[in-house]
């Protein structure tokens, strides 16, 4: 007689849908957690969908047609100016870059100004930032390196990153269990923490302290989705405070509409 571990059954029934794209490592992770804190199998399944909704589904409106994206992203490539327009307009696919791409250029002057040459970039959770390469002060030998939870997403990156005219990789991960190990220059944590807090409350201090860069650019929502205030700044930046409390790292700080960042220096 065989019997079907709790754990695989649980991945099967969220496999089933839209969460097909999300990286086995991150389902597991859930749904272990899940699973003993619920009273059965389609509690913990039930939960998990929602989870991994709060983490990263929430951020797309609808199914990105990646496909669809890179054919228009080829058709400007060699165009700067086309092809900067067709990467704003893409970016605006995705909720987190959305409130980033009205002030692109304002964004990377303030907090990168002065830190370069950046050779090494590690871009965590990074939805679809990586779209705004031709907004960083790169190196012209820039390596990027790029992880999401999302395997169709870190595949269009991996393919966006030539048409960037940039080396590079992407991969798809869950930075909680697994923070990436590769040595940066810059490391862009951009409203990351607060994702990875949804699923274990470390999470972000953990990966501050182990990210393997000179400079962390770190960031987090002035307003919720919905556009609300809520006190998000003064919250956010007492969180921060609380997470590099101790640290000897340098940080300064940086206030634009829709989005708080911290440029911290760990060297």
């Amino acid at each position: 007689m065989t019997t079907t571990d709790p754990l695989d059954a649980l991945v099967a029934a969220v496999v089933k849908n839209k969460y097909r794209r999300v990286c086995q490592e991150l389902i597991r992770h859930v749904g272990a957690r899940e699973l003993a804190a619920r009273r059965n199998l389609k509690a913990a399944v039930k939960a998990t969908k929602n989870k991994l909704h709060q983490v990263g589904g929430v951020y797309f409106a609808a199914r990105m047609d990646y496909d669809a994206a890179l054919d228009e992203l080829r058709q400007a490539a060699g165009d700067r100016e086309r092809f900067r327009r067709v990467c704003r307009e893409l970016m605006a696919r995705h909720a987190s870059t959305r409130e980033r791409a009205d002030i692109l250029d304002e964004f990377y002057r303030a907090t990168l100004s002065g830190i370069g040459p950046l050779r090494t970039v590690l871009d965590v959770a990074c939805g679809l930032n990586p779209l705004a390469i031709p907004w960083m002060p790169l190196d012209e030998n820039v390596l990027y390196y790029a992880c999401d939870v999302y395997t169709d997403l870190t595949a269009f990156i991996g393919a966006f990153l030539p048409l960037a005219g940039v080396r590079g990789q992407a991969e798809a991960c869950d930075v909680t269990l697994s923070p990436p190990t590769q040595r940066a220059d810059l490391a862009l944590v951009l409203k990351t923490i607060p994702c990875l807090e949804q699923i274990d409350k470390s999470a972000g201090a953990r990966l501050l302290e182990q990210l393997d860069a000179a400079f962390l650019l770190v960031s987090f929502p002035a307003h919720s989705l919905g556009g609300r205030d809520r006190g998000m700044v003064e919250n956010y930046e007492a969180h921060f405070r609380e997470l590099v409390r101790g640290k000897p790292w340098g940080v300064q700080r940086f206030e634009f509409e829709g989005e708080l960042a911290f440029l911290v220096s760990k060297e």
